[in-house]
This record gives C-alpha cells, structure tokens and sequence, in this order.
C-alpha cells in the first residue's frame, strides 16, 4: 500500500515537473515570437523611416512589401524597338550593391514585351533619347521572388518617377536638346508624371553647373544614381516609368555618320515655344515681347518695344578678339542697344530674361545658342564660324531656327581670312592642341583650309579649328548680315490656321464616257473637305492621281477647282483607279479620299 501511495506521488511529482517545462517552453517560444516580431516591426518602422526621407509621400511598408512578394515587378512597355520604347514598372527595384536594376518573378508578375533573350539585342530601350548609343542601353537582371527572403529589406519608394540617363549636363545644348525638352514631354504623356513625379538619373554623373534647370521640371528634388546607396541596398519604385521619347529632338551628333539634322524631324516651333514658356514661368520670367495668342491681328498685338541687339561673349575658348569693335558696329549698323551677356558672369534666368526679349542675338557657334528658343518671333540668330569651319556642317541652331512656327531669321558668317585666327596647337588634345600627333598630321592640319565632315567626337582637325579665337572681319560681317537681313521673311505673326492640314475631300464621284472607239472621257468630282469652311486659306489646290488598273504608274494632276474632265490618255473599255486629295497653301498635305473605280 505505502509502495503505491509512493508510485502514485513520483507520477504526480512527475506531471507537475513536466507541465512547468512546458509551461516554461511555451513562455520561452512566445517572448521569442514576440521578440521576432518587435524586432521584424522595429525593422518595417525603420524601412518605413528611410522610404520617408526620399520622399514626403507615406507609405504603409507591411503592404508594400506584400504586393511585392505577392505581385513581383510587372512591367508594360510602349514601342516595338528599344530606340522607340518606354516602359512603365510596377515594383522595379534598384540594387545599389550589384548597380544592376532586379526584375521580381512571381506567378503574378507581368512581363510586356517578353522578349526572352532579344531583350540583350541590344538592349531593352534606351535610357536617353540619344538614339541607340551604347552607353545609354537600359536593361534589368531576374530573380524569383524567394531571393528577397535572401536580402536586405528594400526601401521603397511612393513617388511616381520616370528614371533616365542624362546624355551631357555639363553642356547647355545637350541639357536642353537631349533631356530637358524630352522629358517635359514624355511627363506629358503620362498623367502620373505630372508636378509630383520624382527624376532619377542613372548616367552617374554629379549634379553639373545646369541642375537648377533639371529642378524647374518638377517640384521633388532629382535623385542621382550615387544618393541611391544613401537608401540601403534594395531600393524599390513602386511605380516608375523608364526611357525618354525622341519625339523632340531635331539633330543627331554624327555617331553614324557625320553630324546633321534628323531624317524624321517631328517636333515643330510650336510645341519648343510652349515648352519655353513654362520654363520662363517656372523661373519667374513673365515679360515676353510678342503676343503669344495664336491668330492675333496687328490691331491687338501690344505696343511694340524698343528693340536691341544681345551678343554673347565667351570668356575661355572661342572668342571673339574685337567684341567691343563688333558691338559698337552693330550699334552703329542698326540704331539699337546692344546688350552683351555672358553664362560665365550672368545667371541663367537673368540671361533668358533679355534674350527673350531680343531683335537680334549674336553668338559664335557653341551650346549658349540654344538659348535661341526663347528669341520672340521674328527675331534673327546670327552664328559666327572660326575659320575653317564650314557652317552647312555643323546646323543644330540653323535647323532650331527654321523648324515650322519658330519663325527666327538664321544668319551665318564665317571667318576666311587665315591671318584673323588664332590657334593653340599646344593646348590638351580636348581643346583643340594637337602637339600629341605625328608632326606629318600636325603639318596637314595646319595647312588645311576646310574641316572634312566627320564623326564625332575626337576628330582632332575639327577640334583643332572649333577651339581657335577670332578676330571678326567687321566689313564682311556686316555684309553678310545686311543681306540676311535685307532677305528676312515678313515678320508679320503666322496664324494658327497657316499650319493646319486639310481634311478629306468629301463625296467624290466619277463619271465616264465613250466618244469613239479611241477616245473616252473621265469625270471626277468633289466636295471641300470639312474643315476648309472653317479656315482662310490663301491657296487651296486638288491633286488627283489616275492610275489604269494592272499598271504600276500614274497620271497626276493639280487642279485649282472641285471638277474636271480628263480626256487625254483615257481609253475607252478600261479600269481606272482615281485618287484625290486636298494641298493648302502648296506644301501643307491632306489624306486621300477612299480610292475611286471608274470604268469607261
């Protein structure tokens, strides 16, 4: 009896010890469940922290990181080529510690186009819209989703960016021509890229003496590849586009063949004037010397202010030797003030300020001409060459000032008188010295009289003659620019509606007839098209194309009035193909109405 009494306390003694030990496990596997878990948020809050600092937007980290472990990246892309394409993201992250974008693969995840490998032939689009430069190819490495687990907590980021590649900050024209004036308008054609969107520029270049400009597009702050390691080493976008549209850019630097303007210019004045003006806006520049509504009559357009010449000066390479003497000339010349300004000396606002307002603005050639898109129209650009240079090669300006609804008036000169130059042959290889060179090459280049067209961008005789100071020759120069000036076009504003593109003829019809067994008659006729009841128009003219079925030329024909009766070369018994379409003002195309059957 005692033996069991004793059994029966050791079993209890037992239980009670194995109920603590659990007990004890148990408090033990919930404070370090707890503590994961105050450790896991402390972590979220922190993340949560960095993400705040890049920007004023919130963004709730826990539901963040679980559409991105759910989602993955998602990507949409626009373009059939990478010279043509941008893409929107959804969750593109950036790793700091490879410099490589990372595409997150889950059963989610959206990939269009899947391009399988094409996507390395050569790349997935380009980060700048320099058309297909190696340097500026935009491309991410893969990993299934599983490998976050392997990696730090990313960072992400709530604001909307669009990430790019600027192709050269340093140089006024390129910041303008290649990133400026393409990203304002790839922000346009995104409604989510508006005021609030956040740049990302991913060349690697430091800010650059222009970033005040890059400011003016948005009101975030831009972010440069090296800040993006200030942010850990996972950073996330939540919603980023990528690559810039080239449809703004009019010139291509001669990577391919020698420099020169596009093939397909499709930009106009028009859409550079807007983008102007919200510049000036932006910097706070109101007073504009032209009236800006489009069709406004001579009547209406305000007083017209004094006018003035504006001169740019150089202060290190590619001077103008005897600026004082062509300042004085061209006030003497033309009876106005001539203001001199310099990027060196001024800021840039200030600058923009009183070339907005210029007759005239006078510059050797260099990247401060593109300041030119702020001229008013009807002004005149007038580019100074250095001996040697031949000014049909080198017309990004020229081709600025002459797009349609610029309306600048483009004057050159060159310099060709060899004795009026100086040259620094001793200077380093990018300015112009050629001291590095076989004395034969040194000697080829000295005795040249003509810069060969060329590639860009080390060309060492293009060098050698585009860094060379000039003393103007103020005679020649004043002739050139009098009979530029006695040329200029009317100044008087073009109206909206000299611009606008005919629509489609309406109810076109055709009759035939049989006049003998050889001769036949073809009638076709037509309405205006719409829009035309709406415009003056100076000149309205029809072209109609006649072609016989079966043969593979046609007739063409311009015609002043809605009618007509062919008769020459129309045969009787035989299809006819008829096409007929509406020209304003000589040069300005409308559409082929539907294709006409006409059977004699």
């Amino acid at each position: 009896m005692r033996a069991s009494v004793a059994g029966c306390r050791m079993s209890v003694g037992a239980l009670l010890n194995g109920l603590l030990v659990s007990m004890l496990a148990a408090l033990l596997w919930k404070y370090s469940s707890l503590s994961e878990r105050a450790a896991s948020l402390e972590e979220e809050l922190h993340m949560t922290q960095q993400s705040q600092e890049i920007s004023q937007g919130r963004i709730d980290y826990h539901v963040a990181l679980q559409a991105l472990h759910h989602h993955g990246t998602r990507m949409v892309c626009t373009g059939k080529m990478h010279t043509d394409r941008i893409c929107r993201f959804d969750y593109l992250c950036y790793s700091s510690e490879a410099e490589e974008f990372v595409f997150f693969h889950s059963n989610s995840s959206v990939m269009l186009p899947n391009l399988g490998s094409r996507r390395f032939q050569p790349a997935l689009l380009d980060l700048s819209s320099v058309e297909d430069h190696n340097t500026q190819y935009f491309n991410f490495l893969e990993l299934p989703v599983a490998a976050l687990k392997l990696m730090s907590k990313p960072v992400f980021v709530p604001d909307v960016t669009l990430i790019l590649n600027r192709f050269n900050p340093d140089n006024l024209m390129h910041v303008f021509h290649d990133d400026l004036l393409p990203a304002f308008y790839t922000m346009k054609q995104y409604l989510d890229l508006d005021d609030e969107a956040r740049l990302v520029f991913m060349e690697g270049w430091s800010e650059g003496q222009h970033f005040d400009l890059y400011r003016l597009l948005s009101s975030k702050q831009p972010l440069l590849k090296e800040q993006l390691k200030n942010f850990g080493k996972l950073m996330c976008f939540t919603k980023s586009y990528v690559g810039l549209s080239k449809m703004t850019t009019w010139y291509q630097y001669g990577f391919v063949q020698p420099q020169g303007p596009k093939a397909n210019i499709l930009v106009s004045g028009n859409e550079i004037r807007q983008f102007a003006r919200t510049l000036m806006f932006k910097m706070n520049i109101t007073k504009v010397n032209e009236a800006e509504n489009d069709g406004a009559s001579a009547e209406n357009e305000p007083e017209k202010k004094d006018e003035y010449v504006v001169v740019f000066s150089r202060s290190t390479t590619r001077l103008i030797l005897n600026e004082a003497e062509l300042i004085m000339a061209l006030a003497q010349e033309f009876k106005m003030k001539v203001f001199s300004v310099s990027l060196e000396e001024q800021s840039f606002p200030s600058i923009v300020q009183v070339v907005s307002g210029a007759s005239m603005l006078v510059s050797m050639h260099g990247a401060q001409l593109i300041t030119s898109l702020f001229l008013p129209k009807g002004a005149t650009v007038v580019e100074l060459f250095p001996f040697a240079v031949n000014p049909e090669q080198y017309t990004p300006y020229k081709t600025l000032a002459t797009l349609q609804g610029m309306d600048l008036h483009y004057v050159s000169w060159r310099n060709t008188k060899e004795e009026n130059t100086v040259t620094y042959p001793d200077r380093p290889w990018e300015q112009g010295g050629i001291a590095h060179l076989e004395k034969a090459e040194q000697e080829r280049i000295l005795n040249s009289k003509d810069v060969p067209r060329h590639l860009c961008c080390r060309n060492p005789e293009w060098l050698f003659r585009i860094y060379q100071d000039t003393l103007i020759d103020i005679p020649s120069f004043l002739a050139v620019l009098k009979e530029g000036v006695r040329t200029k076009p009317s100044t008087k504003k073009s109206k909206m509606a000299s611009m606008v593109h005919p629509g489609r003829v309406r109810e076109a019809w055709c009759q035939t007839s049989v006049q003998t067994s050889s001769e036949a008659k073809l009638l076709v006729s037509w309405q205006i098209p719409w829009n035309l009841k709406f415009l003056k128009v100076r000149e309205v003219k029809y072209e109609v194309w006649i072609q016989e079925q079966g043969e593979n030329t046609y007739m063409p024909y311009i015609l002043p009035q809605q009618n007509y009766t062919f008769s020459e070369n129309i045969k009787p018994f035989t299809t006819y193909l008829v096409w007929v379409r509406c020209i304003f003002n000589k040069n300005l195309l409308g559409p082929f109405a539907d294709v006409l059957t006409c059977k004699t």
